[in-house]
């Protein structure tokens, strides 16, 4: 599977291209109903997420529930460096009470996340998850260590030709959330963490996307309150 999988990147552009090729393949490859890739940095302490692409709109609402809640997979895989695998989410939630039940409601049962790595630097996650329980074979598994290697590539080749935040500027989901941060520490007079904290809690509390909650907040729909 591994000459196969390069075999069909081989004629990728780099960069964008190459990201969503590498989730195309997750998923008519690796038997996964969908796949995505993330730029991550702080483990979400300071809410910098980007979603670089995602297959479908499942995959844009799971990283969006897991930058809400702060906790899931990608978390964990990103922290530890090591891939965390959930074959069955139903299992999961007393290790994210709240991710998990939440993914769920998104008719998501799997979700197996892959650190993008080299040594020591560690730039994002490749995410895969499917709408029925089970385990990845072991054929399955090296394809997807395979394209996350592939991934974490595609973004250091974005870096090195100097295109800087070209790549990253691509991914659409929660480009808001970084400036309602701004906006909510200088309102609030509060630390760019707790800030976050408080987006997040507003928008678990009220059913909505962090997203959304900062584009309200950025737009100046939303205030939040000092209780909030």
């Amino acid at each position: 599977m591994t000459e196969r999988l390069l075999a069909l990147l081989g004629d990728a552009d780099g960069g964008l291209d190459l990201v969503r090729r590498i989730c195309e393949l997750c998923v008519t490859e690796l038997a996964v109903s969908g796949a995505g890739m993330s730029v991550m940095a702080g483990a979400l302490a300071d809410g910098t997420q980007i979603l670089v692409h995602s297959t479908g709109e499942a995959g844009k609402q799971l990283e969006d529930l897991q930058l809400t809640v702060g906790e899931g997979p990608s978390v964990d895989a990103f922290v530890s460096g090591g891939a965390v695998l959930a074959p069955d989410l139903d299992a999961e939630h007393e290790r994210w009470p709240a991710y998990a039940p939440g993914a769920a409601g998104l008719g998501v049962a799997a979700v197996f996340s892959f650190p993008l790595q080299v040594g020591a630097a560690r730039l994002g996650v490749l995410d895969l998850y499917r709408t029925t329980p089970g385990p990845l074979s072991g054929p399955q598994l090296s394809g997807a260590l395979v394209l996350a290697e592939a991934g974490m590539v595609a973004l250091l080749d974005d870096a090195e030709a100097a295109q800087g935040e070209r790549l990253l500027g691509q991914g659409e989901l929660h480009s808001a959330v970084h400036q309602a941060t701004g906006i909510v520490t200088v309102q609030l007079d509060v630390s760019l963490q707790e800030a976050l904290i408080r987006i997040r809690a507003y928008a678990y509390a009220h059913h909505l996307s962090l997203n959304e909650v900062g584009r309200r907040i950025v737009g100046y729909e939303l205030v939040l309150e000092t209780g909030e």
